[in-house]
This record gives structure tokens, C-alpha cells and sequence, in this order.
């Protein structure tokens, strides 16, 4: 993205318009956020609500700002930017994510016991045979299929699913739930339905897990708590098993259809990394990078006046952290409009950063690195079967994706 002002005349156009913007294509920033670039830290008002909130664009002004204590990820401040009507159950019902302070620490440190990297890592042989099993699955259909809906969406509900001990046949119910609290066009009263009917399915399954503990992740938590010694409650339970059902499905699944297109439109890139299977591992992480789903989904609330970026966010105001311009920063990232799966540089936003930094990176980044060498190695004639343009995005959701994406091969 070019960091060139935009002139004075557009720049006021942009201030008129409603928060979120939309994106030119899936992997180029809107066009407003040029001269919010500039600024580094904007304000503008939300769709929905009409809030006034401010943005920030910077990579280091936004890591500065998110190891700031005089932030706060809670949901319960009056000006939290919420940029579509959010029902009261968005404020109160929430995992530790939308935690402050030790509460956060503590939540987070109880779940964190089962997504150590060496714990993850064993999952791998596991995860391998999912991706293989839907591919066989993709492969078995008559072209053109539906990647997004056949592949995407499959396999990390499958792993998933697998890793909290759900039946495999509540796929379709978390993907509709999923869809209806994280996607663009639900209404409030659509998210409400989805808040309640997923939140009395996860109470359900941990007194069934209770009563009758499996291999799953969830017994397995249940166990690693009592072994320590640690104090735990339901809560804590449900806020993992939410945060994996919310987190660990949609974001990789989006993940996986804008990362596919992108290298299918990047033939150059695409070569590169059938003729070097190694360089996946670079490749994920310049992937994550370059589509950025969770651009607005780093949401705060200053609890102090703080002065960052030449401006004073007051006391009360609210906050977003914007991913996808931060991780198209020039200081950071030489040529950032341009794909290099060759970069492989961690320092990108795509996982968050500070306290609240993703606690299933390493899950999804397993999930990325298996399905991208699997992918390309049994069906290295993939490609779009309609223009990449004329796929229907979503614009305005939580998490930024593709709401299908049509393939041959």
C-alpha cells in the first residue's frame, strides 16, 4: 500500500463515510485508509451506532498501544467500538479475550496448558489425515465445487470438533452459529438467537464431559487442572470451548479460502512453492500477513487520556487497531503490496500482539502449514473456476473472508 496523501478534498469525502470501510479487492486496503495512514491515528464513526471512535494505522504506534495498561479489551465500556448493533449479550457473555488485568492472566493461563507448541505439535499426524480425508472428499465431486463451503469450512470444524470431543454431526450447527455471530449481514436478533442456542450447547457438553471424560481436549483440561492443583469453574470451561468453537473455526477457515485464492492468483508464488514444498512454513506466515482477516477485529477502550500519535485519545473513547494497515507498513515490511512467500517474517499483526496474542497461533499456523502442503502436492492444477473478483466477500464481518469460492482442476 502506498503511504502517499490522499488530497485534502477526498480525505474529508472518507471522514463521511461510515466505519468499516470496504476492501478494493481481498488483499488490498480500502481506499480511505490512505490518508488515515498518514494521520496514523484518525477518528471515524461507526456504522450502526454512529459512534465516533478512533483508528489506529502505525505497526509500532499499534504495539505500543496494545502493551499500553491504559487500554482495555472489555466489552462492558460504554463506547466499545462495536461497528454493527452488538445485543447486551456481546458485552456481558464473553471469554477471556474480553478480560482485563489478572482476571485475563488467569483465564488465559489455565486455558494456555493445552496449546504449548509441543502440545500442539502433537496433533499433527492427526490433522494430516483430516486435511487428506477432505480432499478426498473434494476430489471425489464433479467440478466446479465449492472449496469454501466443501474444504474450508471442514476441516478446521472437523479438527476442532475432534479436539472438544463433539460429534461430528453438529458441523452444520456451529458453522450456521458461527456465521450468524462473526458475519457481516446478521441481524441483532440473529446474533442474540446464535449467543443463546451455543451457549446452552456448551453448558450441555461440559456436564456430559464431566460425568463422562474422553480423550478430548476438554477432558483433557478438566484433568490437567485437577493434577495441579489449579482452581477452575465452569466459567473457565466455557469460555475455551467458546473461544475454540468462535476462534478456532471461522478465522482458520476464512484463513484457508483467502490464502488459497491468493496463491492461485499469484502464479509466480504459486510455483515457487510446488517447486520448494519447504518454503510453507515462510509461506503461511507471509499469507496471514497479506490477507490480515482480523484487520478490525482488535477492539479497546482507553481507560486513562492518552497521547499517542500526536493526538490525545480521551478517557472513555474507543479504539480500533487496524491489522491490515499495520501489516502493510514500509518500515517493517519492504514492498508490502507485494506477496513474497519467501519473506516468512513473524513480525506481522495477522495473530495480534501483547497479552491478548493469539493463544491458538500455533494450532492454526499446524492447520495452515498441512493444508497448503497437502493442497498443492494432490491437486496441483487447482484453479478459480469464475474471475476472483466477482466472488462475494465478506464486507463489514468480524472476520474478513470469502463467502464461497468455486474451483476446478
Amino acid at each position: 500500500m502506498t503511504t502517499s496523501a490522499m488530497e485534502p478534498d477526498a480525505l474529508a469525502e472518507a471522514e463521511t463515510k461510515t466505519f468499516p470501510y470496504r476492501r478494493q479487492c481481498p488483499f488490498t486496503p480500502p481506499a480511505e485508509y490512505a490518508g488515515m495512514v498518514e494521520k496514523d491515528v484518525s477518528q471515524v464513526t461507526l456504522d450502526g451506532s454512529g459512534l465516533r471512535i478512533w483508528t489506529v494505522t502505525g505497526y509500532q504506534t499499534i504495539r505500543e498501544l496494545l502493551t499500553d495498561p491504559r487500554v482495555s479489551a472489555s466489552r462492558k465500556h460504554d463506547n466499545f467500538p462495536f461497528y454493527f448493533v452488538a445485543p447486551p449479550e456481546y458485552r456481558t457473555e464473553t471469554s477471556f479475550i474480553g478480560y482485563d488485568g489478572k482476571e485475563h492472566s488467569d483465564t488465559r493461563r489455565k486455558a494456555a496448558l493445552t496449546f504449548t507448541n509441543r502440545q500442539v505439535q502433537r496433533l499433527r499426524p492427526r490433522i494430516e489425515e483430516i486435511v487428506d480425508d477432505h480432499l478426498d472428499k473434494l476430489l471425489a465431486m464433479a467440478p466446479p465445487v465449492d472449496f469454501h463451503r466443501v474444504f474450508s469450512l471442514a476441516v478446521p470444524m472437523t479438527v476442532i470438533c475432534e479436539l472438544l470431543g463433539i460429534p461430528q454431526d453438529q458441523h452444520d450447527f456451529f458453522i450456521k452459529h458461527g456465521t450468524a455471530l462473526l458475519g457481516g449481514h446478521s441481524s441483532t436478533e440473529e446474533r442474540q438467537a446464535a449467543i443463546v442456542e451455543v451457549n446452552a450447547y456448551i453448558s450441555e457438553l461440559i456436564q456430559q464431559k464431566k460425568a463422562e471424560p474422553g480423550e478430548d481436549l476438554l477432558s483433557r483440561a478438566m484433568a490437567d487442572y485437577e493434577a495441579s492443583g489449579e482452581e477452575y469453574t465452569d466459567r473457565d470451561l466455557f469460555n475455551m470451548v467458546r473461544l475454540l468453537m468462535n476462534g478456532g473455526h471461522e478465522t482458520t477457515a476464512s484463513q484457508i479460502s483467502l490464502g488459497t485464492a491468493c496463491l492461485l492468483e499469484n502464479p509466480d508464488q504459486l510455483e515457487l512453492l510446488l517447486n520448494d514444498p519447504s518454503l510453507v512454513r515462510p509461506a503461511v506466515e507471509e499469507l496471514v500477513r497479506f490477507a490480515t482477516i482480523g484487520d478490525t477485529a482488535v477492539p479497546r477502550v482507553a481507560l486513562e487520556d492518552i497521547e499517542i500519535g500526536g493526538q490525545v485519545i480521551r478517557k472513555g473513547d474507543g479504539i480500533l487497531c487496524l491489522g491490515l494497515a499495520a501489516n502493510r507498513d514500509p518500515e517493517v515490511f519492504p514492498e508490502p503490496e507485494k506477496l513474497d512467500i519467501t519473506r516468512g517474517s513473524r513480525k506481522h499483526l495477522g495473530f495480534g500482539h501483547g497479552v491478548h496474542h493469539c493463544i491458538g497461533a500455533d494450532l492454526a499456523r499446524l492447520e495452515l502449514e498441512i493444508v497448503w502442503s497437502r493442497l498443492f502436492q494432490r491437486v496441483p492444477t487447482l484453479r478459480l473456476a469464475k474471475p476472483f473478483l466477482d466472488i462475494p466477500r465478506k464486507e463489514g464481518a468480524v472476520i474478513y473472508g470469502l463467502w464461497e469460492l468455486p474451483v476446478e482442476w
